[in-house]
């Protein structure tokens, strides 16, 4: 038996809280991480894992085996990087997650350079607008926008975007372009279903609130962006969001001189253990991709 292995399988089983979890986030099947657990359990002659209808406990011996494995893993990855020297490449898996759209537009074009920096390194990209759980899902690292929720969260600031009321030029061509927050009720709006129909701006001193009518409500950023790109209508979003069409002026910014609050992207690691150094070396890399391109 690979006891490292072995160990590593059971800290995926427990942070997963179950046998089929682990194997979705190890990529393997849940036969074999069954095995694996047993023969651990075996090896040490103890139960790690109280198995029930209602999914896996670990023992008090399984919890301090947890900590101290969970520990051990970190400090192996750290010494191995640290053994290879500055500029060594990573290896292993790193589990990464991220909005959709962001991660389309401003991190995939760029992974193959990652990749190509670090050959012995296989990554899983897990694409969702949803805040997931780090710990259930596997995930070393998350690209989040926004305010953080929970203060206890291990995070790390990457960028920053301002927002701005976004609609293209063929829209505009149509039903003109608003010169006053106020006149925004007078426009069709595309409108992010979890932040509501109140526009609120700011200018100088002076801070005005718009409802905006918003028939077309959507849940996530990819529908927004489909949606004004097929000339529904004006949104709030980050540049982040529209940086191609910006760029090549198929969208354009109005109401200019009236600001929205920026847009934070952050890094977040999971809460309880130390961030990874394939986790802190990605982050770095998203960092500076993002400087690069000045974002």
């Amino acid at each position: 038996m690979d006891r490292f292995q072995a160990m590593t399988t059971f800290v995926r089983v427990v942070e997963a809280g179950s046998f089929s979890g682990a194997a979705r986030v190890l990529g393997v099947g849940q036969p074999a991480i069954s095995k694996s657990v047993a023969q651990l359990e075996r090896h040490l002659n103890v139960t790690l894992l109280l198995r029930s209808t209602h999914g896996l406990t670990p023992t008090e011996a399984g919890l301090r085996f947890y900590e101290r494995a969970r520990l051990a893993i970190q400090e192996a990855d750290e010494a191995d990087l640290a053994a290879r020297g500055v500029g060594a490449s990573l290896s292993g898996r790193l589990r990464i997650s991220a909005a959709p759209t962001f991660a389309s537009l401003h991190v995939i074009p760029h992974l193959p350079r990652f990749l190509d920096a670090n050959p012995g390194l296989d990554v899983d990209v897990v694409l969702d607008d949803r805040i997931i759980d780090l710990i259930a899902e596997g995930i070393d690292i998350s690209l989040r926008m926004g305010a953080l929720n929970d203060s206890s969260a291990v995070a790390r600031k990457l960028a920053t975007s301002p927002r701005s009321v976004l609609a293209t030029r063929e829209y505009l061509s149509r039903h003109g372009t608003p010169q006053l927050p106020a006149e925004l009720s007078d426009h069709e709006t595309v409108v992010f279903s979890q932040a509501g129909n109140a526009w609120n701006f700011q200018r100088d001193a002076a801070e005005v609130s718009v409802l905006v009518r918003g028939r077309a409500r959507f849940s996530a950023a990819e529908g927004i962006r489909a949606a004004v790109l097929a000339h529904l209508g004006l949104t709030i979003a980050s540049d982040w969001m529209f940086a191609p069409e910006l760029a090549d002026g198929r969208v354009v910014r109005v109401l200019e001189n009236w600001s929205l609050p920026d847009i934070d992207l952050w890094a977040v690691f999971p809460t309880g253990r130390l961030a990874t150094a394939k986790a802190r070396l990605f982050a770095e890399f998203v960092e500076m991709v993002m400087r690069e391109n000045g974002r």
